[in-house]
This record gives structure tokens, C-alpha cells and sequence, in this order.
């Protein structure tokens, strides 16, 4: 097993109840560097530790710590490609190690280049700030999120490094000054739907006429039998949130983009929870269910909200070949 000294937090490292590293690398030497550093120091410190890395990755790592019974490695291809649904698992995973208060660290890398679309990628960008805020006030967890450079590709690492506070180098963590601290997230803007796109006005009354008008441009589209029924219960989800929460109407958009189909819903509303539809309901909960199934069942949704301009909705279902 490869020993690696422990990190140690600089002098003007970030101090935020929840530790959030980016970990730049390039091959697998600095991989397995900055990794098993961070491992080891959790387990000097009696924490648990959960491993959500490629399965390349993860075999290198289980090649240095063997059968280490303080770190479990989770597969996250049973999510499915929505990043959506990371924040969710993450809460999960991190709960299940650390019972009764005890420590726990994560090791998140994504495949970047395995992004399906420039809509996914913005999303994968979007769960990386959103961890901040899912787990601001969570001392007993921290998370390593090691990003590989190989392609030195300066404007991807700095829009990746803009959603961490701090950076991991040379066995230590600094502040990154470029931390984006705004309450609002830039979002990269929505691009236009593709022609032929298809559209409907709905208010009450109306959800048989959305779900209809979903059913057949999907099924033309190509969507299997089972998405379809899917997509079903996420429209009437997201649709009636529309009516109900965004004035009591709204514009249906559907299109078909490089073999994706798209549901897009617009109203006047506004959701000022960063977090809706990102953590598991509880059993007891009122309302706050739509947008997290609609995760759950959609391959990609997008949100954009504003209270000047309303908010927009994008359904994402894979087209099978």
C-alpha cells in the first residue's frame, strides 16, 4: 500500500463548517496522490469515507487500499445520467456512514468528457455548486472532488474551480479567491428550440390536453413505450406546479434536438429554493414532490427561474436507436 503524508490546511484556507476541494490532476501518479492523501488523513482522524469515482479510477484506488473497511465505493451509474439526482444519493450515501455523528468524506470526480451535451455539462457544473449549499451547515462531512487536467483546457477548470472554495495543491488546501459566493448561480443561458417545434397554451383544466400533446410529438420522436409513461407522470408533476404556483397558465414547448426530445414549460411563477427537487421528499411532507420525480424520471431538467422573468422548465428524455 502506497503511504501518503496527510494534508495539512494552509494559513489562509477557506473555514466553512463544510469543506468542499477541488483536486486538479494529471495522470495517475498525482491521482493516487492527492487521493490517498485525503484518504488517509480521514482515516488517522477515525472518519468513514465514500468513493463515487469511474471505475477506472475506482480500481486504482482499490489496488493502494485493499479491503479498508472505513471506505465503501458506490456506483453511480445506477442514477442514471441526471445530475439532478446526485445531491439526493450524496445526502443518503453520507448518512449511511456516518452514523451517530461520526465524520464522513466524499470523494466525487465525474467523467466530464462523457458530458452528453453542452445542457448536461452546464448541470454537472450547476451539482457542483449546489453541494455548497446542501451541505453549508454540515461540520461532519467534506468532500474531495478531483478534476483531471490532462487536456489543460484553462476555461473549463476555471468555470469548475468558480463552484469550489477551495483547491487542493501539493498535499494542502488554499481559498480559491475565484469561488463564486453570489447567492444567484450564473446560469449559461438556454438556447432556442429547435424547428419544427411544437406549442401549446394550458391553464386549468387543461392537463389531459398537455399530456396528450407530450404523448404523441414524443412517440413521433421515437421515445420508448416505458419513457414515455414516465415523461407522463413528470409532465402532469411539472405542469400542474405551473398552473397552480405560476399564475394559472402557462406555455408548453416540445422539439427534438441531437436525439434528445424536450418538454419545455414557461410561467410566470418563481421557485426561490436553489434546492427544490434535488432532496428526497420525506414521508410526512406537503407538497414539493413534482420537481423531484421529474428528476427522477427524466434524463436531464434544467431550471430557470427568476422573479422578473418567470420560470422555465426543460424536460430531457434520450431518444433510443
Amino acid at each position: 500500500m502506497t503511504t501518503i503524508p496527510p494534508a495539512h490546511p494552509s494559513d489562509d484556507a477557506a473555514t466553512s463548517a463544510f469543506r468542499h476541494e477541488l483536486y486538479p490532476y494529471r495522470g495517475d501518479e498525482q491521482y493516487l496522490s492527492g487521493t490517498l492523501g485525503y484518504i488517509h488523513e480521514a482515516l488517522e482522524g477515525g472518519e468513514a469515507v465514500v468513493v463515487a469515482v469511474p471505475e477506472g479510477r475506482a480500481s486504482l484506488l482499490r489496488g493502494e487500499l485493499g479491503d479498508e473497511p472505513a471506505v465503501t465505493f458506490v456506483d453511480t451509474t445506477t442514477l442514471g445520467p441526471n445530475p439532478g439526482r446526485l445531491v439526493g444519493a450524496w445526502v443518503a450515501w453520507m448518512k449511511e456512514r456516518g452514523a451517530q455523528d461520526r465524520p464522513v468524506r466524499g470523494i466525487g470526480e465525474t467523467a466530464w468528457r462523457e458530458a452528453r451535451s453542452a445542457a448536461h455539462l452546464s448541470e454537472l457544473r450547476y451539482h457542483e455548486w449546489l453541494l455548497n449549499r446542501a451541505f453549508a451547515r454540515s461540520s461532519a462531512w467534506s468532500m474531495l472532488c478531483p478534476y483531471d487536467d490532462a487536456d489543460d483546457d484553462r476555461s473549463a477548470l476555471q468555470s469548475l474551480s468558480r463552484c469550489h472554495p477551495l483547491i487542493r495543491q501539493d498535499g494542502h488546501y488554499v481559498r480559491n479567491e475565484g469561488f463564486l459566493t453570489a447567492e444567484e448561480y450564473p446560469f449559461d443561458a438556454l438556447n432556442p428550440p429547435c424547428d419544427p417545434f411544437q406549442e401549446l397554451s394550458y391553464a386549468h383544466g387543461d392537463l389531459a390536453a398537455v399530456r396528450s400533446k407530450v404523448a404523441r410529438c414524443a412517440a413521433d420522436a421515437g421515445v420508448s413505450e416505458d419513457q414515455q409513461r414516465k415523461l407522463a407522470v413528470a409532465v402532469t408533476e411539472i405542469a400542474t406546479n405551473s398552473i397552480r404556483h405560476g399564475g394559472g397558465h402557462g406555455t408548453l414547448r416540445t422539439w427534438t434536438q441531437d436525439s434528445t426530445f424536450l418538454c419545455e414549460f414557461r410561467d410566470a411563477g418563481y421557485i426561490a429554493d436553489v434546492m427544490a427537487g434535488r432532496s428526497r421528499p420525506t414521508v410526512d411532507q406537503i407538497g414539493g414532490r413534482g420537481l423531484w420525480l421529474a428528476h427522477q424520471l427524466c434524463d436531464l431538467v434544467e431550471i430557470r427561474s427568476t422573479r422578473d422573468r418567470g420560470t422555465t422548465i426543460r424536460l430531457h428524455v434520450d431518444v433510443a436507436h
